[in-house]
């Protein structure tokens, strides 16, 4: 049975069936834009083998503070975070087995002043590993998550990923909030000639096809890797952009859904072996 994280209202978790796809940018980018909505947003960089979010957030080099018991999170462009990245060197591997990162990621959950009786974090973003393995499994079954946001490019290899990471969180009783189609189309900055790179809209054909909304088709665009690469997310890097419209319209999209009153009979997350 999922439980709370203390003094954190909502947890959403940001996923793929596979790597290279864009998560990490956009749950770095989705907690942003909520962020300048007005709420109290934390980030938690649950990719312990490969964590990114210190540099796209630009902290890379902060520590966080510790009493030995608690930990304060590194605040950055108004989200509170925490990664592994905080911990070791970018060029260091984490090599530990499962058990390991369960209970690394249990402490970043549980030991971390994300938020206070005073003013408790309006929403918890975690940043999930790629594919559907244990650590999805353990964080879909320990704690109670209000959502997730799946993230896939139009090309049907990730698609065919990305409908595992659905069918995963199906069967866990996480409800799926929706599909985020990344470099879904390059937009030519000299001649404004659209290029569906990486196929046309198949995000949005899987989501029509096993009813899920489409939150975002973010742009193939160098603002969104020049200002990540440079630790300024693009919804304030370049908030004018057209990236950075998606996110913020894909912010509210969820927001509005994980404050919509529950449907009567829903209750803990439950694992399921079919």
């Amino acid at each position: 049975m999922g439980t709370q994280v203390d003094f954190v209202t909502r947890i959403v978790a940001v996923a793929s069936g596979k790597g290279g796809v864009g998560k990490s940018t956009t749950a770095v980018n989705l907690a942003v834009a909520l962020g300048v909505s007005g709420l109290r947003v934390g980030l938690l960089d649950a990719d312990v083998y490969g964590p990114s979010a210190p540099r796209m957030m630009g902290v890379k080099d902060a520590k966080p503070e510790s009493d030995g018991q608690r930990i304060e999170p590194v605040v950055a462009h108004g989200v509170k975070v925490m990664s592994m990245g905080f911990m070791v060197d970018e060029a260091t591997p984490t090599v530990w087995r499962g058990p390991m990162v369960q209970s690394a990621l249990m402490q970043m959950l549980r030991q971390v002043n994300w938020g206070s009786e005073k003013e408790p974090l309006d929403v918890l973003v975690v940043d999930m590993p790629p594919g559907t393995g244990d650590t999805q499994l353990s964080m879909s079954q320990q704690v109670a998550l209000d959502g997730a946001v799946i993230v896939s490019t139009p090309q049907d290899i990730a698609l065919i990923d990305a409908r595992k990471g659905l069918e995963m969180f199906r069967k866990v009783n996480v409800p799926v909030l929706g599909v985020v189609e990344n470099m879904s189309v390059f937009v030519c900055p000299h001649c404004g000639e659209e290029s569906h790179i990486f196929g046309a809209h198949g995000a949005r054909a899987m989501a029509d096809e096993l009813g899920y909304e489409v939150l975002g088709e973010v742009p193939l665009d160098l603002d969104v890797r020049e200002k990540t690469d440079g630790g300024q997310p693009v919804v304030v890097g370049a908030p004018d952009g057209a990236a950075a419209k998606v996110y913020r319209a894909m912010a509210a999209k969820v927001w509005e859904k994980i404050t919509a009153p529950k449907p009567e009979g829903s209750g803990a997350v439950k694992i399921v072996i079919e």
